[in-house]
């Protein structure tokens, strides 16, 4: 976990105690950015009728996932009617799922999608009552979250996009950064967070056959210098979250495609390849410039993920594939300890959660794996909701807020 994030953890805990902590889902992944739920008591069983609190329909289409603050659950969505394409944010009490506000951000002729993304995939992001809502090449908009009020738009951050969009945007002090990965020319940015001026673009400038991905930046901090770590198409890349400069990369040929977020841990970065032939790289994080042939410590090509992101807990590392493989690894070797099948219906492209001391494996199909963190195989349940969506879990203090394709559902003993 990076200094900033781990502040903003201790002083949530001092000042609200456990449960707000828990209550608090500000981002793709949680509030580290990296699956971890802070104290919390979830559920390890249920289904489409048992442990669910309440259940809510939602308009439109998004695979974006739900956060949480302040009481309250936010989501992005898409509505297409007559041709024209509605970008939505909407807010609903995490008490009872009653709607709290619903406001149109964008509206734009529709345009093509791949089949299996939205025109809403990446999640917003929450920080002191602001809510960050991107929606890639369509633009960007800070939100207030008690009205639902336009703060500011940001529009003139155009690409040719590829298959939609996917990445979403994390921030740095006063920094919002995202990747603009799209047909050509791809590049990252960082907006003023109070403004939406632009700060920086940086091109990728790198020769790649499918220059499109949807990655999330991870910031780190290596020796108290900043870092973001944004991987794309043919290489992960180190930025300078100041000025956008790039501190280093480390190459992995034609890899494309890239959507899962990169963990941190032990100052070493992991990441996905993305789609063509994936792998998964242990990087160490202290380079400069080219580090492809002197920082890479390990690399396995098994099973990997091209969708869902890794999980590390304690000193373990997990991934579990597109058709439910499941991988235990040592995070300093790359060694496996044990590859499992788990459900593999509707795919994985849902992110994996670490809450209540377990791991939680979601596919497309609505099938829920529950695993006890360890060297040995060790499943303590399969609970199934039996409805399709593509989004990850928020966690809260007592249970689990779920996107699926037509319903926002919390789940809680």
């Amino acid at each position: 976990m990076n200094f900033r994030l781990l502040l903003l953890t201790t002083l949530c805990f001092l000042l609200f105690g456990g449960r707000a902590l828990s209550d608090h889902w500000p981002e793709f992944r949680g509030a580290t950015g990296q699956g971890h739920a802070g104290k919390s008591e979830v559920p390890l069983t249920w289904s489409s009728t048992n442990n669910v609190r309440w259940k809510v329909p939602v308009d439109g289409k998004a695979w974006s996932s739900p956060i949480v603050a302040d009481g309250t659950i936010f989501i992005s969505t898409a509505i297409v009617s007559n041709d024209q394409l509605s970008l939505e944010a909407h807010a609903y009490s995490l008490n009872d799922g009653s709607q709290v506000w619903k406001r149109t951000i964008f509206t734009k002729p529709d345009e093509y999608m791949h089949k299996k993304n939205s025109h809403a995939s990446p999640t917003p992001l929450f920080e002191n009552g602001i809510l960050y809502y991107h929606f890639g090449h369509h633009g960007t908009a800070a939100i207030d979250a008690k009205t639902g009020d336009t703060l500011w738009k940001q529009t003139s951050l155009t690409y040719k996009p590829v298959h939609g969009t996917g990445g979403s945007p994390a921030l740095w002090e006063d920094r919002l950064i995202f990747s603009c990965d799209g047909g050509n020319d791809p590049f990252v940015a960082a907006l003023d967070k109070s403004s939406g001026k632009i700060l920086w673009k940086t091109f990728r400038e790198i020769d790649v056959k499918r220059p499109f991905s949807f990655s999330t930046p991870l910031l780190i901090e290596i020796d108290e210098k900043p870092q973001a770590i944004i991987p794309g198409s043919g290489a992960v890349f180190s930025y300078d979250p100041e000025t956008g400069k790039e501190i280093w990369r480390s190459r992995y040929g034609e890899g494309f495609s890239v959507v899962p977020r990169p963990l941190f841990h032990n100052n070493k970065i992991y990441v996905c390849s993305g789609f063509g032939v994936a792998h998964l790289y242990s990087i160490r994080a202290d380079g400069e410039g080219d580090v492809t042939d002197s920082h890479i410590e390990w690399k396995v090509e098994r099973q990997i993920p091209k969708e869902s992101s890794p999980i590390i807990v304690d000193d373990l590392l997990y991934i579990n594939d597109d058709k439910g493989i499941l991988s235990c690894l040592d995070p300093e070797t790359g060694k496996d300890f044990y590859r499992v099948r788990l459900d593999g219906r509707g795919g994985y492209s849902s992110s994996p959660v670490y809450a209540g001391g377990h791991l939680f494996f979601h596919n497309g199909d609505g099938v829920t794996t529950v695993v006890k963190p360890g060297r040995e195989f060790e499943e303590v349940a399969v609970n199934e909701i039996n409805e399709f969506g593509l989004s990850s879990f928020a966690v809260v203090s007592d249970g689990f807020v779920i996107r699926t394709e037509e319903n926002l559902i919390r789940l809680g003993k």
